[in-house]
């Protein structure tokens, strides 16, 4: 059995095996649950996989377990929302211990507090545009799990008020959209912080979210390396192969680690598929760093 307290290598651990390193299930805003998911990567034929629920860590005590029994390596992740302008600024956090150190589980659960609290205030601004619906509607929609706009995005749908996610996203609940309420997030620097504390790697995730141009990128890349950056996700579905390309030149001249996900999130996102990256390249040691260090979870 591998100790969850010491890093491996994955491209060594991992050889000609496929793996993700960006997940999520319903702990945040996917449609399975970690342990579905967990299922599902093992259907797949994948060796690992990281679950990296947004500003939550509620599913990787279930996964951790179904991974044990299907024979499977999960790593303990994590996904973290930065305040950023125009675009979106993601953080991973890959290869977290167990058990968390409190400093990251009580600012975890701050912002548990202030996502209903932002979610409350959209129901509101629904109420207003004459949308009947009640928070509870919402909830229900989530199974239980924490609330996120895709949940709102499948009321809507409901409703018949829009077609698709994408419809919901670009009409209400995206930046600068009517029902739009900003969230609290933590700073980079917190947000490093914390990762670090778990012992896990601080990674930019998919960063052509950032909306920020290639001629600033590279700059923008070096200083969040100097403040305490990893990695960089340079393979995403969202970028073409070409891309994903630049984005791994750019990271490793910037001296980061290179990591590959899917992003998978299930029914909200199908066009994303669980161990295919940027490309429809199937995600394998070829794509990550060679001495990329991840805590695996046995």
């Amino acid at each position: 059995m591998v100790s969850s307290r010491h890093p491996f290598l994955i491209s060594k651990a991992f050889k000609n095996m496929n793996f993700d390193l960006h997940t999520h299930s319903t702990a945040s805003d996917g449609s399975l649950t970690p342990v579905d998911l967990v299922a599902k990567a093992v259907n797949t034929g994948l060796s690992a996989i990281a679950l990296t629920d947004h500003d939550t860590v509620a599913g990787l005590d279930d996964a951790a377990a179904e991974a044990f029994r299907q024979g499977i390596r999960l790593i303990r992740g994590i996904e973290i929302s930065i305040p950023w302008e125009p675009g979106e600024f993601h953080l991973l956090g890959l290869g977290l211990q167990d058990p968390l150190p409190d400093t990251l589980s009580q600012a975890l659960s701050k912002l548990v507090a202030q996502r209903e609290e932002r979610n409350r205030l959209m129901v509101e601004l629904m109420q207003r545009k004459g949308i009947a619906v009640q928070y509870e509607d919402i909830v229900a929609l989530s199974g239980g799990t924490v609330v996120g706009r895709m949940h709102f995005a499948e009321f809507l749908k409901q409703k018949k008020i829009v077609k698709n996610n994408e419809q919901a996203f670009s009409r209400y609940l995206g930046k600068g959209c009517e029902l739009y309420v900003p969230k609290e997030n933590l700073s980079f620097e917190q947000a490093i912080s914390l990762i670090h504390e778990a012992g896990g790697l601080a990674v930019l995730a998919h960063p052509l979210s950032l909306y920020i141009s290639w001629g600033h990128l590279p700059n923008l890349v070096s200083d969040l390396r100097d403040r305490g950056l990893d990695g960089i996700e340079a393979w995403h579905p969202m970028a073409t192969k070409q891309i994903c390309m630049r984005l791994e030149r750019l990271g490793k001249a910037s001296d980061l680690y290179i990591t590959a996900g899917s992003d998978f999130h299930g029914a909200s996102r199908p066009d994303r598929k669980l161990g295919i990256t940027g490309g429809g390249r199937k995600i394998d040691e070829s794509l990550i760093s060679e001495n990329l260090p991840v805590r695996l979870n046995f």
